[in-house]
Formats: C-alpha cells, sequence, structure tokens
C-alpha cells in the first residue's frame, strides 16, 4: 500500500476546473452540488437524457448533457453509476477531454442486489480494473465507500481534528494526487490506498466501506483488509 497518507496534496489553488459527471444518483448529484459551490464547471449527465437533470441544473449551475458529452474538455471525469451499466458508456467517451484528465470511478459490485454475475469480479478481478478495461483509460478509485450525505454535511477545513479521511486508489500517480487535491478542496483528508489491484481493500464490507475516521483510522483499517469477497457480495 502506497504510504502518502503523511503529506497532504497540491492544492487545486481554488482554480476552476471543467469537471464532468456521469450519475446523477446520490453521490452524482451531491457531488455536483459541492463541486459548483466551490466554482468548477460542471457538466452533469445520466442514462435518461438532460431533460431529467433540469431540477439539479436550475439549483447548482450545472450544466445538463448527454452522456457523449459529459467529458468534453474535463480536466476531471466522475463515472459513478451501477457497475452493470459501464459496458454500455458510449465508445470514444474520452475522446475530447482535457489532456492528461483524471478519471474517477466510484463503482461498487452488487452481485445479489443489482449487478447480476459479473464473472472476471467473481474470479478476483478487482471492482476497478474491471471498469477501467470496459472505459480504456486508467481510472482513481474514490468515493465508493462514502456516504453521499456526508459530502455535504460533513466537510471540514484542512487541520480540524474530526475530519473524515477518503481512501483513494490508482497506478496514474499524477491523476491520484489531482483526485486528492479535489478532495482535499472538497473538505476531506485523503490516504493512498495504493493501486488499483490493490482496491480490494476498499470493496463493500471491508474494515474501511463507510468507514468516517480519520487518516491513521483509514489507513489501519485498509491494512487490516482481506482480499475475500464477503459472502453477500458474492454472486
Amino acid at each position: 500500500m502506497g504510504s502518502g497518507a503523511a503529506h497532504r496534496p497540491h492544492s487545486t489553488g481554488g482554480r476552476s476546473m471543467k469537471i464532468g459527471i456521469i450519475g446523477a444518483g446520490n453521490i452524482g448529484g451531491n457531488l455536483t452540488r459541492r463541486l459548483t459551490a466551490l466554482g468548477h464547471e460542471v457538466a452533469v449527465a445520466n442514462s435518461r437524457g438532460p431533460q431529467t437533470l433540469a431540477g439539479l441544473a436550475q439549483e447548482t449551475g450545472a450544466t445538463p448533457v448527454e452522456v457523449a458529452e459529459a467529458a468534453r474538455g474535463a480536466e476531471i471525469v466522475v463515472v459513478t453509476i451501477p457497475l452493470k451499466a459501464v459496458p454500455d458508456l458510449p465508445s470514444g467517451l474520452f475522446d475530447e477531454a482535457a489532456e492528461g484528465f483524471a478519471l474517477i470511478d466510484t463503482g461498487n459490485y452488487y452481485p445479489r442486489q443489482r449487478d447480476g454475475l459479473i464473472a472476471e469480479i467473481e474470479a478476483g478481478l478487482t471492482e476497478s480494473r474491471w471498469t477501467e478495461r470496459h472505459l480504456g483509460h486508467p481510472v482513481v478509485k474514490a468515493f465508493n465507500g462514502t456516504y453521499a450525505q456526508d459530502l455535504l454535511d460533513r466537510p471540514l477545513p484542512a487541520g480540524h481534528p474530526d475530519r473524515v479521511a477518503l481512501p483513494v486508489a490508482g497506478d496514474d500517480e499524477a491523476a491520484k494526487r489531482k483526485v486528492r487535491a479535489l478532495i482535499d478542496e472538497l473538505g476531506f483528508d485523503t490516504v493512498d490506498a495504493g493501486g488499483i489491484d490493490d482496491s480490494w481493500r476498499q470493496q463493500p464490507e471491508s474494515p474501511v466501506y463507510g468507514l468516517r475516521g480519520g487518516v491513521e483510522e483509514v489507513a489501519e483499517a485498509l491494512a487490516k483488509a482481506t482480499p475475500e469477497r464477503p459472502e453477500g457480495f458474492r454472486a
């Protein structure tokens, strides 16, 4: 596992970025709310079309778009949709994203409740590696074990003793730094959870999943994780 918990990532410096969010459920909706409030230019899309996002757009100032347009010009793209829907995303989705963009995957595998059997994941492939292969671009795994309401209710300034930390996994160190800086701006600390092949440490029912802890607690929880998928999260 990485040891990046000891230092704060580089700040985004308050600079407005273009951010694309694909999926407008609990996490996607609240990220839209927070990121627009921070001054970022957010394009948001869902599977039902921009007309269904009029309320969120009016509330936040985000721009509702078709999924195929969500990544256009974006420095950060968030994919926050059911895992089973990932293969149905349009091809060439990231062709017009900004050079060096970071791709955040918030996904979890829920075979019994939602996704059905995905053989590669059952055989031991991490959820985010599976997602990465379908998307054709390296991903950074973040927010998958975060309560959506906490994005609104629990941000705190850097250095606050009660600041919650989020695990962040990824193979692309530059992209990971960009994501960690954004999470810092959102009001949360981060812990480097290693590469995507280590991201099973964040999967549902792992010790860190849903944990509202600080940097040390999150690092300890990641270290305690075991790769075996819990019975309730196998098909």
